[in-house]
């Protein structure tokens, strides 16, 4: 979070990559010779070869370390998604989510350069922050290496026990009920070397209150998370390295407080007996009212995934080769008394799971002093299986009065005694809608990075993605990137990149719509077009300056054209994000920032302006009302995530021991659904009030003080305890209103050895 090292990361870019790795290894060899083991000078120079494989020229890059990741409030106890916010243009949303550059979760995670499968993961972190050594997010114009997500890549590298060894325990918690034991320990042994952590978290605020209480109904969380790296030196060149994680995290779904199915649900009722007076109303073998305070919605999430790799480097070849697994499954469970029919007009048990198997090749070949080469390929299948067992009531049920409806029933009118009663129109009928799928990706891409003269840098290539599923495509895509250097403290990048995303595979919607029709969940329109691929232009250009010692700035323009732009939401009672295509997209912006850091003081600043904007429905149409469908035919509407401002800053000042450290995020406000005065609604036409959340920590360690390797930390979070909405329940695909966290205060001790 501190040390976000702008000009550093762009200033190496435009330098020779393998003249970089050179003077590390040098580096390393040297320190070698005052003492330090083999194994940790191999280890460091194979890290260091690995990077020239990972080009960035041109792209924006932003990089944190283990220690910036400690010096913000919480340290490594936060989530990964958190310490992400702190980076230019970086939006949160409800559940966790997170947008950069005004994509919807565009983002591909690599774990020491090995492609992780996306999972379905949705509440859950599976890549807990004391994992990483350090991470870079590259966005912007991306070189050919990078494709298939293209809002930002997340590259991080893992500690391991040569050059991370020791362990440590650590307790953490405070508010709302939060307690996080954590550990970790790393070592070598002869030729390997080895990096395990674990965590529990257990909390009452699991996911966003829906309605701004400090302590939110029935939002308890019980989180497993585990990490291991293990690798074997063949020699001075190669090696063989492991990992694997996993994750087994339980969610309640938390109530809104007082509110009526009767007052905020369509007005359906369900046949059964009252068994709870205190939750339920209703008489005569029909419940017709129940208050949200009662429910009990879960939702289960599991994640394993591990790799397999094999390094090879000498003076001229860096090459790497993976073979990467991931499992993957969330399971929601609705409320066992079926009162999500009242409120939703639909009971759904659904489970999602997706089991996915990578290989990868990368190789970096420096052909001479002005030219490096670089080429790889990347195959992966997915097996994806959902299944829900949907509770509906018959259409007869929907509506009130004594005339029959088109489908031949008389509906229920809401008086047991009416002669037209029947209780058998009132119960539930069940709908099972089952589906497996294969996907296939095939990628390779080749480009060149050109030393034109010492000052300028070009990276070009093309890359070809191929992806076969619910639907299919590919695509061939240039990519140019250009860094100039005209004053020693002046940085001009500039680049050009033409992407192709696949829908999120395990995320789509497979819903069966002719199953629900004549039902409570039947569809105001029937049409659901598969969702397609995202193709776009994206162009950025950016100029970093370093004004004084320790002080840089910088500003950065970017406009992306999308056809078939993928977004998502969440529809229906499941809290799943669904994809589906605006047929026209512009994303577009600009990002200031500024970054200081002298001895033990660090600050940093960014604020980022964007507008991202969608036109036409062309996928999963019956998610939508006809209202919208028709207005989005020929409307630009804003897309549900866009954030027109975004401001982030923060400061840590290190004094004998102790650490003092702050942030602040303030946002413009997501969408929402704008009512003109005529009573028409706009999708997406407005926003929430602009918010602001403010940090602070402070961590004090007791080497000096005779306490080798204990350390405590003191964090409040939003100190002023500002209430602020991240989603008000209206907007395309949001499904209820989410707010950001209130006042928290926590404590922690760390014992390392």
């Amino acid at each position: 979070m501190f040390n976000l090292r702008f000009p550093v990361a762009r200033a190496l870019a435009a330098a020779p990559l393998t003249c970089l790795a050179t003077a590390a290894y040098a580096q390393v060899a040297e320190q070698a010779t005052a003492g330090i083991p083999t194994i940790v000078v191999t280890a460091q120079h194979l890290n260091e070869e690995r990077a020239r494989i990972e080009p960035s020229t041109g792209a924006s890059t932003y990089t944190f370390d283990a220690k910036a990741i400690q010096s913000q409030p919480g340290g490594d106890n936060v989530q990964l998604n958190q310490v992400m916010l702190q980076v230019p243009d970086a939006a949160q949303d409800s559940f966790g989510q997170l947008h950069i550059r005004g994509d919807h979760n565009g983002l591909q995670f690599r774990l020491n350069g090995v492609v992780l499968p996306d999972g379905i993961s949705f509440f859950g972190q599976t890549l807990p922050p004391r994992m990483i050594a350090s991470f870079k997010l590259i966005t912007g114009s991306l070189p050919a290496e990078y494709g298939l997500r293209s809002a930002g890549i997340i590259d991080l590298s893992t500690k391991s026990g040569a050059l991370h060894p020791g362990g440590g325990v650590s307790l953490y918690g405070g508010s709302h009920g939060s307690i996080e034991p954590s550990f970790y320990y790393g070592g070598s042994s002869g030729s390997n070397t080895y990096f395990f952590t674990g965590d529990y978290i257990r909390n009452d605020l699991g996911i966003e209150s829906p309605d701004g209480r400090s302590s939110p109904i029935h939002d308890h969380t019980k989180q497993f998370h585990g990490f291991g790296y293990f690798e074997h030196l063949l020699d001075e060149a190669n090696r063989v390295a492991a990992f694997w994680g996993s994750s087994d995290d339980r969610f309640q779904i938390p109530n809104r407080a007082g509110a009526l199915a009767s007052q905020t649900g369509p007005g359906l009722a369900v046949a059964g007996q009252v068994s709870n007076p205190a939750c339920q109303t209703g008489s005569g073998g029909v419940i017709t009212d129940f208050l949200s305070d009662c429910l009990d919605e879960n939702q289960r999430e599991i994640t394993h995934f591990g790799a397999l790799s094999f390094q090879h480097s000498d003076d001229r070849l860096s090459a790497q080769g993976a073979f990467v697994a991931r499992y993957s499954s969330l399971n929601f469970t609705p409320d066992p008394t079926l009162a999500d029919l009242l409120f939703n007009g639909l009971s759904q048990q659904a489970y999602k799971r997706d089991v996915a198997y990578g290989l990868q090749g990368d190789a970096a070949w420096k052909l001479n002093a002005t030219h490096t080469l670089r080429a790889g390929v990347y195959a992966q299948t997915d097996r994806f299986t959902s299944n829900t067992t949907s509770q509906v009531l018959p259409a007869a049920c929907m509506g009130s009065g004594t005339q029959p409806d088109p489908y031949g029933c008389t509906p229920y009118n809401g008086t047991v005694g009416d002669p037209l009663y029947n209780p058998n129109w009132d119960v539930p009928m069940t709908v099972i809608d089952n589906t497996t799928q294969t996907q296939w990706i095939e990628s390779a891409y080749v480009q060149d990075e050109w030393l034109i003269v010492p000052t300028l840098t070009v990276n070009y290539g093309v890359r070809f993605d191929h992806y076969s599923a619910f639907t299919s495509g590919s695509e061939v895509e240039p990519r140019v990137n250009f860094v100039w250097q005209p004053l020693p403290d002046t940085t001009v990048h500039a680049g050009y990149s033409r992407f192709f995303s696949p829908p999120p595979f395990e995320l789509v919607g497979i819903t069966t719509v002719s199953k629900f029709l004549n039902t409570s969940q039947a569809p105001a329109i029937a049409t659901a077009d598969p969702v397609k691929a995202e193709k776009s232009n994206y162009y950025d250009v950016g100029l970093e300056q370093r004004l004084l010692t320790g002080l840089t700035v910088g500003v950065d323009g970017y406009y992306k054209q999308a056809t078939d732009l993928i977004d998502e939401g969440q529809f229906g009672a499941p809290i799943i994000l669904t994809p589906f295509n605006y047929r026209h997209g512009q994303v577009y912006g600009v990002e200031f920032t500024g970054n200081y850091a002298i001895e033990d003081f660090q600050a940093y600043g960014n604020v980022a302006i964007q507008r991202a904007i969608g036109k036409d429905f062309e996928s999963s149409q019956f998610n939508f009302s006809p209202d919208d469908l028709a207005y989005v035919a020929t409307h630009y509407i804003h897309l549900d995530h866009e954030q027109e401002v975004t401001m982030s800053g923060g400061a840590a000042y290190t004094w004998r021991g102790t650490r003092v450290s702050g942030d602040v995020l303030v946002g413009g406000g997501l969408r929402a659904a704008l009512v003109t005065p005529g009573g028409t609604t706009i999708p997406n036409g407005a926003h929430l009030p602009y918010y602001r959340q403010v940090n602070l920590g402070a961590s004090h360690a007791f080497d000096a003080d005779g306490l080798k390797g204990l350390s405590v930390r003191f964090d409040v979070i939003n100190v002023f305890d500002q209430k602020y909405q991240i989603r008000n329940g209206t907007g395309v695909g949001v499904g209820a209103p989410q707010y950001g966290p209130r006042r928290g205060f926590f404590v922690g001790a760390t014992q390392t050895f």
